[in-house]
């Protein structure tokens, strides 16, 4: 008995301490890695356009069936329009094509696997980088869908206009029209406004000339949004016509805008002032010392206060009591006990030394739409020293830098109350920012718009509204409606607990769809998809509160995926060029496939791993001295030894 319990008790010791120890040894395991073959196919609109879409089923089968093409490689099946995704079912209904973002999304997905690219394609984008000048590691063979032969067609390319204009004005219309074909043709481009035509040219090509800028200066006659078809007429036998025709809208406004600058002194910011506010052909600018100036403050919308002190204030006075408009822009000789006295709501505990601000881009300003230009790599502006303190509700702009640290202390700032709008930008030197935005740009265009913005918002007498949406007027057909709203408590500071919500009808149909708003950042969005081509209205609604903006916008019968008359397949051959490939059409892939499998470039790689393997499994050897420890537990319950 006391062998029995001496071998039970001695194995189970054994087999913990075995269990302890673990012993492993070590294994190499060798795995072959074929390389990868990344088949993009497109699944835009222009592949049903070009009648392809069985084409392309029976080419995918057939990659698929292919033993001698899957034996050699892994096959990884995408499509792609405007975003590359992991093939399931191809719909052909994608509104644009962007060949570029496919192909650099796969050279990322396998930059470290040896592996090709087979894609199918026409060759035409319409969004993105021009992929001809893609930087791609693995080898790019095209195969071209659709009709390569050229056929004569005329084609509106581009068309530029500004979105606004203003009553009685004339405003310009620049149209770029293209040619392909072989013969001299002669036809017509005309400007059509609600099936009047408005503007007619004559315009001749040949094969030695295929474009032509036709500019036009319209006369806006009505206000608010008025709709324009371009259109160029069609020649005879011309297979595609629907790139001949291009909708635009512009918005006339009945607006003349008077803005007066007083100074107390002689600077260069008043003239850049003058220049970027006169900008606008709508807008003029009197420039007057303030103790020479007579004149009568209510013959101007916006009245400037540069660098205002004692002689200001009669000036100030008559604003205050009429509910004027200004803006006050302050300096190294600005007399701040003077604006301090003024009630205006703001003050500043100035000392008589200067410092240089720079300024930062508040994110968050929603009084009107302004993009930051690079306001932080502006010249500083110099102004008295001292804390701001502000009495009434204000929204930021700009905010102070002061040597690198950045504050919340306003650099310029907006006010809203009684109906009187006010701006205040606390230093001076603004001139060298119109400086900077050029060399930045080569063009004073952005510093001038932000100027422009500012005049506009403060020179309106329009009452601000708690809830503003932004939309577009004209709108491609299948493309995907962007409206973002901004919505504000009763201090016009923006509330993101609220729940927006907007309706959209059809004006002809009279169908409509209501969808709720997303809050992103400090606006809210929607995306609308899927409405067909006609005239639409909407409602923008805040749940609780008994707000609302209506407008409208237009969904041309325009899809972009329509204006090609042919594969670009000399782009896709230039393409497979630079990267080492070989370019194919749809009637040889078997031919195609057989290069694939022929190509020595393209061959399994084996690799090799060191893995540790445990000798023993531990939970048989837990399970088995649970065991041995229970049956000598019963033994020794049963012989009396417990």
């Amino acid at each position: 008995m006391n062998t029995i319990l001496f071998v039970l008790r001695t194995l189970s010791i054994f087999l913990l301490v075995l269990l302890l120890i673990n012993p492993t040894i070590n294994k190499q395991e060798i795995k072959n890695i074929k390389p990868i073959l990344s088949v993009l196919i497109d699944n835009s609109q222009s592949t049903r356009y070009f009648q392809q879409e069985n084409n392309i089923e029976q080419i995918v089968q057939k990659i698929k069936r292919s033993k001698g093409i899957n034996e050699k490689f892994d096959v990884q099946l995408f499509s792609f329009g405007t975003s590359l995704n992991t093939l399931d079912s191809l719909s052909f209904d994608e509104n644009h094509t962007n060949i570029s973002n496919a192909l650099t999304s796969v050279n990322e997905l396998y930059k470290n696997d040896l592996g090709a690219i087979l894609m199918l394609t026409d060759g035409n984008q319409t969004i993105g980088n021009d992929y001809e000048f893609t930087n791609s590691k693995q080898t790019i063979f095209p195969l071209v869908i659709g009709d390569t032969t050229q056929y004569k067609d005329l084609k509106i390319n581009q068309l530029n206009v500004n979105k606004y204009s203003y009553i009685k004005n004339k405003f310009p219309v620049e149209v770029l029209v293209l040619y392909e074909g072989k013969e001299n043709v002669t036809t017509r481009f005309v400007i059509s406004n609600k099936g009047k035509t408005i503007f007619s040219k004559k315009v001749r090509f040949s094969p030695s000339k295929k474009s032509e800028t036709i500019l036009a200066n319209l006369q806006a006659t009505s206000e608010g949004q008025n709709y324009f078809t371009a259109s160029i007429r069609k020649l005879t036998n011309e297979k595609n016509t629907k790139n001949n025709i291009k909708n635009f809208s512009v918005e006339v406004i009945n607006e003349q805008t008077k803005v007066l600058i007083l100074s107390s002194v002689m600077h260069p910011d008043l003239g850049a002032l003058k220049k970027a506010i006169e900008r606008n052909k709508q807008r003029t600018v009197d420039i007057e010392l303030i103790h020479e100036f007579n004149g009568e403050l209510n013959d101007y919308q916006l009245v400037v206060l540069y660098q205002p002190n004692t002689k200001f204030v009669k000036a100030v006075t008559y604003l205050k009591q009429q509910n004027l408009n200004y803006f006050a822009i302050s300096g190294s000789k600005t007399d701040w006990d003077f604006i301090n006295k003024q009630q205006l709501g703001f003050t500043k505990k100035a000392i008589n030394q200067t410092e240089n601000y720079t300024a930062k881009y508040n994110e968050g300003f929603l009084t009107f739409l302004q993009k930051d230009i690079g306001f932080n790599q502006f010249s500083p502006l110099k102004d008295k020293y001292g804390d701001v303190a502000i009495s009434k509700s204000y929204q930021t702009i700009l905010y102070q830098i002061i040597n690198g640290i950045e504050t919340n202390q306003p650099l310029l700032l907006t006010f809203e109350q009684n109906n009187q709008k006010s701006a205040v930008l606390f230093g001076e030197g603004i001139w060298k920012w119109r400086s900077a935005s050029f060399l930045n740009s080569n063009s004073f265009q952005d510093f001038d718009e932000f100027i422009g913005n500012l005049v506009q918002y403060l020179a309106s007498n329009k009452k601000r509204n708690r809830l503003e949406v932004a939309s577009e007027s004209l709108y491609a057909s299948n493309s995907i409606i962007n409206i973002a709203a901004f919505y504000t408590d009763k201090n016009f500071n923006f509330d993101n607990r609220a729940s927006l919500e907007i309706t959209i009808t059809n004006l002809e149909t009279k169908e409509f769809k209501k969808l709720p708003f997303s809050l992103v950042n400090n606006s809210y969005q929607v995306e609308i998809e899927n409405l067909t081509a006609g005239e639409y209205s909407y409602k923008v609604s805040v749940d609780g509160q008994n707000i609302n903006k209506f407008g409208k916008f237009i969904i041309t019968d325009f899809k972009i995926e329509e204006q090609y008359t042919n594969a670009n397949y000399k782009k896709l051959k230039k393409l497979s060029n630079k990267t080492g490939g070989k370019l194919y059409f749809t009637d040889k892939i078997d031919a195609a496939l057989e290069d694939f499998i022929s190509n020595k470039l393209y061959y399994t790689t084996q690799k090799s791993t060191l893995k540790k393997q445990n000798l023993i499994q531990w939970k048989w050897i837990l399970f088995i001295v649970i065991g041995l420890l229970s049956i000598e537990w019963f033994v020794r319950k049963y012989y009396g030894k417990i």
